[in-house]
């Protein structure tokens, strides 16, 4: 370490070249280096989406999941698997043993959802396999409003997806609010009959008539042409012209039995922002990407497109991460520009400018280089490293006021200040290497942090070590370098000071007067009574345990802080359709409008109703709709808490709705607190042990917003078919099904890509409205080798416990 000191001290030029590159490039690397809100960390979770419309939870179970669940059983590093089924599909997530590779992952479940696909019905969509990444999460959510058509906000939301997509940094973005065009046959009964045809008649003549034929080529011999037969439909016209009979000259076409409806899919929800009616676009970006920058160039983007709209149109913009991040920074700077300051106040006090200055530089080279080391790393500048760059401002100081007091001395002394420098930095080199290496102690531990939580907090000990270990270089080779250059002694110290300091340096402690001659007599007592010292230690540690265990405030994993954001989430229970589901939404939205109207102390409200819940983890299976808030700044409201009590009280005359508020967390997502499973191969058994402990939680008190997944309450219609019965009119449960299905969700008939679209749309054949009834079940008639025969005579409609969701 000597030869090293003295190394850089005589080749002073080469020592402040590299100081200002250090300088200039973590400048840069700090200007440059990718800055978003949570670390982009991976989560060795994984989930298996399966989609087949108007499957049962329980045929969803055993010919959706059992397939899925038999396959990745062998997958190797699979910790955990949890399946739900639900009306109209499923989901398999699957948990890994921390540390796994996510890529393997992906490919082991890639290959088993491969080899499981034969044995899924036909019916089924592809199953899509999905990765948990906090980069996915939107980073802006932009939001269109007005009192617009539908049809010309997801218009508008489209093309605004194309070019924002069309950022580099820009992964994905997801329309909430959207719904898929359908091109609606409105089969009326009464009129079918009347032309002798039937409702299959339709649905033959449509089908059979969209298809792609290769019709191929033909060689005469005298040359080769190629034959085409255009077969699929292009526009509405050549569905509404498509014959069904034909008597004579007569004529029959689908135009003259049906009406054809460009419309949209059945609403699985509604949204609004503000209380009116709009279209979310979830923005997320890609991994590394610079969160500031790219939210920048999506506002200017929106801002460009948004002067040629229609009047009326609203953009709101919520979940802006960017200015959480600019803040941090702020906040950042604040805290080295106060540092730099407080410490040359003292020790321009204490020792001089010279050498407050020389201690002032440590801190923004220390930064900056430690910076410079994430960077070259790949880790970009989020929550957790501005929080550790915060923690080390107060440490990185230390070893520089060590050496550059005790050259301030040397020279005092009568030492030339390459000399002081020289012999502080040897002097003090271990000691001061010996103190950075016990506070580095303290957190290196923390890189080998395992789980999700260790890999959102391994950027605390990496990021720390990083700056001080910086901060120790700082001390031992540029300080003295600059002070051998630039040092000068802070004062002529008097005959007594010399006195003093040199008794300190013999030992002769009686000579040694003051604050400093008062605290080495306490040394020198308690040296004196070794083994009483350390009993005392012993039970100053044994008492801060017990104290704060008997008066203690517990123990939280991150503190509660004031939050920008909260979510309600809305409960209710019973067999409500989307429009009673968004009603009652509507009701609470309307209260917090009030509370808006009175305070102005949110910026945004973002409602979305659902027409199922329960299906994504850790979601209650009885929520009807989320409402989020977007407060505004903190010094302009009262506190998170009061404003959500606030809420609270207005909700609570509401009969028949539960509002359960959400704010928003620190740290990685780790789900409420207490989570408590309960699986039995006895389904039968589970719910009243959920029952009984969700019971025990309530009496216990302590606990808040205790959540279950029991079922709720409702009823569904079950059509059981006679098979013999049916099997006399030549009917079977396939025929009964497309009949059914019209009256339900309808019959997919095909697709047509209109030139408008870019996108394929579903040829859809359904019931008139006022035929979608539960009754209507009972009077479909269908074709059958007799004729036109009821179901009611070999079907039998009963309601029965509703089984919406199995886990």
């Amino acid at each position: 370490m000597n030869a090293l000191i003295d190394a850089a001290i005589t080749h002073a030029r080469t020592v402040l070249s590299a100081l200002v590159l250090i300088l200039l490039a973590g400048t840069y690397a700090y200007v440059t280096v990718s800055k978003e809100a949570e670390p982009d960390i991976q989560i060795p979770v994984l989930y298996v989406n399966i989609v087949h419309e108007g499957i049962s939870p329980e045929d969803a179970e055993r010919l959706l999941i059992k397939p899925m669940e038999e396959e990745f059983r062998s997958i190797e590093g699979l910790d955990e698997m949890r399946s739900t089924a639900y009306l109209g599909g499923a989901n398999i997530v699957l948990e890994f043993e921390a540390g796994y590779s996510i890529d393997r992952a992906l490919d082991d479940v890639r290959e088993k959802v491969d080899l499981a696909k034969p044995d899924l019905p036909d019916d089924t969509e592809e199953p899509t396999v999905h990765e948990i990444n906090l980069s996915l999460f939107p980073i802006l959510v932009v939001t269109l409003s007005g009192d617009v058509p539908e049809r010309t906000l997801l218009r508008l939301a489209r093309d605004l997806r194309d070019d924002i997509e069309g950022i580099p940094s820009v992964l994905a973005v997801q329309i909430a609010g959207d719904r898929d065009e359908v091109v609606e046959i409105i089969l009326d009964p009464m009129v079918i009959e009347s032309y002798g045809l039937d409702m299959t008649d339709v649905v033959n003549a449509v089908s059979r008539s969209n298809r792609v034929v290769a019709a191929g080529s033909i060689d005469t011999g005298h040359g080769r042409f190629a034959v085409k037969l255009p077969g699929l439909f292009e526009t509405v016209d050549d569905i509404l012209d498509m014959p069904l009979k034909v008597n004579g000259d007569a004529v029959v076409r689908v135009r003259d039995v049906a009406t054809l409806r460009p419309t949209f899919k059945d609403p699985s929800g509604f949204a609004r922002i503000n209380g009116k009616p709009g279209i979310a676009l979830e923005i997320s970006k890609r991994t590394g990407e610079n969160i500031i920058e790219t939210i920048a160039r999506v506002r200017a983007i929106v801002e460009r497109k948004s002067q040629d709209w229609p009047e009326g149109i609203v953009v709101t913009y919520s979940q802006d991460k960017s200015t959480q991040i600019r803040t941090m920074l702020s906040d950042l700077q604040n805290n080295v520009l106060s540092a730099i300051l407080l410490v040359m106040v003292v020790i321009v006090a204490a020792l001089g400018v010279r050498s407050a200055g020389l201690v002032g530089i440590a801190i923004p080279g220390s930064f900056l280089a430690g910076i410079l080391v994430l960077a070259s790393l790949g880790f970009t500048i989020n929550i957790v490293v501005l929080f550790s760059l915060i923690l080390a401002v107060g440490m990185l100081v230390d070893a520089s006021i060590v050496v550059t007091e005790y050259a301030d001395r040397k020279m005092t002394e009568g030492n030339h200040r390459r000399v002081a420098y020289g012999l502080a930095a040897k002097r003090m080199s271990w000691p001061v290497i010996a103190s950075t290496a016990t506070t580095l102690a303290a957190f290196l531990p923390l890189m080998f942090w395992p789980g999700i939580v260790g890999e959102f907090m391994k950027f605390l000990p990496i990021t720390l070590v990083a700056t001080l270990s910086a901060s120790l270089v700082m001390a031992l080779i540029f300080v003295p370098t600059l002070g051998a250059i630039f040092g000068r002694p802070g004062g002529t110290a008097d005959a007594a000071t010399m006195k003093a300091l040199a008794a300190g340096e013999r030992g002769d402690l009686g000579h040694v007067h003051g604050f400093t001659g008062v605290y080495l007599k306490v040394l020198r007592g308690a040296l004196r009574h070794p083994g009483k010292i350390l009993i005392a230690a012993v039970l100053v540690l044994i008492g801060a345990q017990w104290a704060y265990a008997e008066f203690g405030r517990g123990v939280e994993f991150f503190p509660d802080v004031e939050p920008d954001n909260a979510v309600l989430q809305v409960h209710a229970r019973g067999n409500l359709s989307i429009y009673e589901r968004d009603a009652l939404l509507r009701q609470v939205e309307n209260r917090i409008l009030d509370l808006h109207r009175e305070t102005g102390e949110l910026h945004a409200i973002y409602a979305r109703s659902v027409a199922e819940s329960g299906i994504q983890r850790d979601e209650p299976e009885d929520l009807i709709g989320t409402i989020q808030l977007e407060f505004t700044d903190w010094f302009l409201r009262r506190p998170a808490d009061e404003i959500l009590a606030d809420i609270r009280r207005r909700v609570a005359p509401l009969a028949g709705i539960q509002v359960e508020p959400r704010k928003e967390e620190a740290g990685p997502p780790v789900g409420k607190p207490v989570q408590i499973q309960v699986t039995s191969d006895r389904p039968d058994l589970i719910e009243p042990a959920a029952a009984r402990i969700a019971t025990a939680m309530r009496r216990m008190g302590g606990f808040t917003n205790i959540e279950d997944g029991r079922p709720v309450p409702g009823i569904e219609w079950a059509l059981r078919v006679d098979r013999a019965q049916a099997a006399k009119f030549g009917a079977d449960v396939t025929l009964i099904g497309a009949y059914v299905r019209m009256v339900t969700n309808g019959m997919t008939l095909g697709e047509y890509r209109p030139d408008s679209s870019d996108e394929e749309i579903d040829i859809v054949a359904r019931l008139p409205v006022n035929d979608r009834t539960i009754a209507q079940l009972d009077q479909i008639r269908i074709q059958t080798a007799s004729g036109l025969v009821p179901i009611s005579n070999f079907v039998v409609r009963e309601a029965r416990p509703k089984v919406s969701i199995l886990r």
